[in-house]
């Protein structure tokens, strides 16, 4: 078993209802895998914000969704920000 944090901003945290929480997987998985996860989990409102998010693993922009998060990571959901 091993277990990430997943860390919400802005709107993501609105439609998740908290601002992070730990996720425990059963086998190494991939972030799409986690995503996948994290829509069953929170339901409507997490699944029509994730389609329009960035990723960041453990500090890193994620580029190909299907890299293997590994023990103990990071995951932050960042939608898009307004402002300037």
């Amino acid at each position: 078993m091993q277990s990430l944090t997943v860390r919400y901003f802005a709107g993501a945290r609105a439609a998740a209802g908290t601002p992070a929480e730990a996720v425990e997987l059963d086998k190494p998985s991939t972030v799409d895998e986690v995503l996948e996860l994290l829509r069953e989990r929170h339901g409507t409102r997490l699944r029509t914000v994730l389609p329009a998010c960035s990723f960041l693993l453990d500090g890193v922009a994620v580029r190909d969704r299907a890299v293997t998060v590994p023990p103990g990571a990071e995951l932050d959901v960042l939608p898009p920000f307004a402002g300037g």
